[in-house]
């Protein structure tokens, strides 16, 4: 006995006789629950007025799952009772994911279907394809599936012989729930959007693509090699997800003194301000660096010439970067000392300047703890256990 669900998806409540009870399984003699199958779950609703759990497929029985014992006989008659809202949903959500394929076979080449899934927020998609999805893919994917709403597109069911069904090019097979089922099978249920999409499938529908509604696509991810998984959202998430969108967007737009069709040109003109920025402050603050570090103290000693000092509001990678570029103008050893509760040292000398700047580093982080390395030319250590002054300190002695 196989449901009735997908060949009479619109029956909420029906009587049946049940055949065999064992504890909270019941066994009926038909039932219109969806058996969670290929990626679409089980009903929910009641038995006898007792709440359905889970529906599942045990050899050709459909085994409904009840939240408590039933107390039923066999050969009782029972009135059935399919979650409306939870059936519409899914019945949608189910017609949607074939509209959103219909959609990839008109955007992406090499194409095969993957699997898919339904739960409460979302729906995906998986889509074996070479073709990169990016965001303007993804934008288009999303227009084309709601056209194919809008379009009120005829949706009709209708099994065939397999092979018949294997012969047929427009046929979408999903790689993962349909052939392994197919294998011992003589026939295949094929599920025919008109002039968009069929598909090899034992969900349920509607009869009409406007029924699905409008749909959302929300994002996408790789979960294995060749596939692009695409999430959307369908009914009152969907109008969710786009009210919130619309409202960010309006917000933005609002903040940056334009519309929201010409958002995007805003924030382009906003990240080239931006990029303007950020240039012309790296080039101050070098500046100002630089100017630090000609006023760190000069020594001199019977071989090279020192500048010794501490630094303040900088990091140890500018001061390092700086550092060496700066070394051989008017010093051949620069140690510079970063001001921070613990500091850092940062010490860069010239080839001939016979000064090792790793062994200057070592010394000092013998001395104060920390850690650090580096070669004869360049050196940095940090976590010292010191007052910035002190480090000079042991430095200039």
């Amino acid at each position: 006995m196989q449901t009735r669900a997908p060949e009479e998806p619109d029956v909420r409540e029906f009587d049946a006789t049940v055949t065999a009870v064992d504890g909270r399984a019941v066994v009926l003699d038909r039932t219109y629950f969806y058996a969670e199958s290929g990626g679409q779950p089980a009903d929910r609703g009641t038995l006898a007025g007792v709440p359905v759990t889970d529906v599942q497929t045990d050899d050709d029985a459909v085994v409904h799952h009840l939240a408590d014992d039933s107390g039923l006989d066999v050969g009782e008659t029972i009135l059935g009772v399919v979650d409306d809202d939870f059936r519409t949903y899914c019945t949608r959500a189910h017609t949607a994911s074939h509209l959103l394929y219909g959609a990839g076979r008109r955007l992406l080449d090499d194409l095969g279907y993957g699997g898919f899934g339904i739960d409460a927020e979302k729906v995906r998609v998986d889509f074996a394809t070479s073709v990169d999805i990016d965001d303007d893919v993804l934008v288009e994917l999303e227009r084309l599936t709601n056209r194919a709403v809008w379009d009120s597109r005829p949706v009709s069911w209708e099994t065939v012989p397999v092979d018949e069904a294997r012969a047929r090019d427009d046929v979408a097979f999903n790689t993962k729930t349909e052939e392994g089922v197919m294998d011992d099978a003589d026939t295949v249920r094929l599920v025919d959007v008109e002039g968009w999409d069929v598909a090899a499938c034992g969900g349920t529908h509607v009869s009409n693509t406007r029924a699905v509604g409008p749909v959302e696509l929300l994002d996408r991810s790789n979960p294995g090699e060749g596939l692009t998984r695409v999430e959307f959202a369908v009914g009152p998430a969907a109008i969710d997800r786009r009210a919130t969108l619309h409202r960010a967007a309006l917000d933005a737009a609002q903040d940056l003194g334009t519309n929201a069709a010409d958002l995007s040109e805003a924030v382009a003109d906003l990240r080239a301000d931006r990029d303007a920025l950020e240039a012309e402050s790296a080039t101050y603050k070098a500046e100002v660096l630089d100017a630090r570090l000609s006023t760190l103290r000069r020594v001199e000693d019977d071989e090279a010439v020192w500048r010794v000092g501490t630094v303040a509001d900088f990091g140890p990678n500018e001061v390092g970067d700086a550092v060496q570029d700066r070394v051989g103008d008017d010093a051949d050893v620069i140690v510079a000392v970063g001001e921070e509760d613990t500091p850092y040292v940062v010490v860069a000398t010239t080839d001939d300047a016979g000064v090792d700047a790793g062994e200057v580093v070592d010394d000092l982080t013998d001395a104060f703890g920390g850690g650090g390395g580096g070669g004869p030319t360049f050196a940095q250590g940090g976590g010292l256990d010191a007052d910035p002054e002190a480090v000079v300190a042991a430095v200039r002695d």
